[in-house]
């Protein structure tokens, strides 16, 4: 095992388990150790010779640069993390031992699937996986969870599911599932509505604060007037909108934030 590489990466994991963390650095050990472990052979592939402290080294380092990717907003790198950590959990499960942070990285990157609407990926992914183990381990658990309440169109549930994360580094992609589900919840009040109620908007939006649904309105070039409406700019013709069953889902909507209020 080259020294060079122990190095880097004792001086990575330091300076990871500093609280704050400083990502710059990571980012910096990290790839500066990609090099050397695709020059040296680090990175395994099935069948080969494995040297057990090579292994666990490079598993070790794909886990950080996983986490470090979340954390400064970096999907490609974390899903390219991701691709080289499934040889290690999966290909030499039998050869080393396991990681404590696998399970959480699996769910991270089943949730990442699911908040980029990579469906067929997704039920790909839990392919891979023990039926007994997707009920039970929390990582994996909470994204499956998740995935039937979209089937379900049950967004109540899924908005819920943000104060119950596994870990917080599950925030990152809830967040962006949560914008996903607001913007075609949206949609559809565009298309039933020429106007709405500010009170009745944030509690279809699941928006707990003011200056969050404010904020969304001039996303979206909502007006507001003094008579606490939000006024649509209608986008389609009463033609289009007779196809688009959009008065159903807004009820649906109005009906789910009258049960999350009665729950809080």
């Amino acid at each position: 095992m080259r020294k060079e590489a122990v190095d880097l990466y004792q001086k990575l994991t330091n300076e990871w388990n500093k609280k704050p963390q400083n990502f710059e650095k990571c980012l910096e050990y990290l790839t500066q150790l990609k090099i050397i472990l695709s020059e040296t052979g680090f990175i395994p592939t099935p069948g080969s010779p494995i040297d057990k402290r090579e292994i666990h080294l490079a598993r070790d380092v794909f886990e950080i640069g996983a986490q470090c990717s979340i954390a400064v907003g970096d999907i490609h790198g974390f899903e390219r993390y991701i691709s080289q950590l499934k040889t290690f959990y999966f290909d030499f499960q039998n050869e080393i031992s396991e990681s404590p942070f696998k399970y959480q990285l699996i769910g991270l990157n089943l949730l990442c699937l699911l908040a980029r609407n990579r469906l067929s990926e997704f039920h790909t992914e839990l392919e891979l996986l023990n039926p007994h183990l997707i009920q039970t381990n929390i990582y994996i658990r909470h994204p499956v969870s998740l995935e039937q309440y979209l089937m379900e169109g049950s967004y109540n549930k899924v908005f819920l599911s943000k104060g119950n994360v596994p870990s917080p580094s599950y925030n990152y992609f809830m967040d962006i599932l949560l914008k996903t589900i607001r913007e075609e919840i949206a949609s559809c009040m565009e298309g039933a509505y020429k106007k709405i109620l500010f009170r009745e908007a944030g509690h279809m939006l699941y928006f707990k604060k003011e200056e969050e649904l404010v904020e969304f309105a001039k996303e979206r070039k909502w007006v507001m007037a003094s008579d606490n409406y939000f006024y649509f700019q209608q986008k389609q013709t009463d033609q289009e909108n007779q196809n688009i069953p959009s008065n159903e889902l807004v009820m649906q909507m109005i009906e789910y934030a009258r049960e999350l209020e009665i729950i809080v």
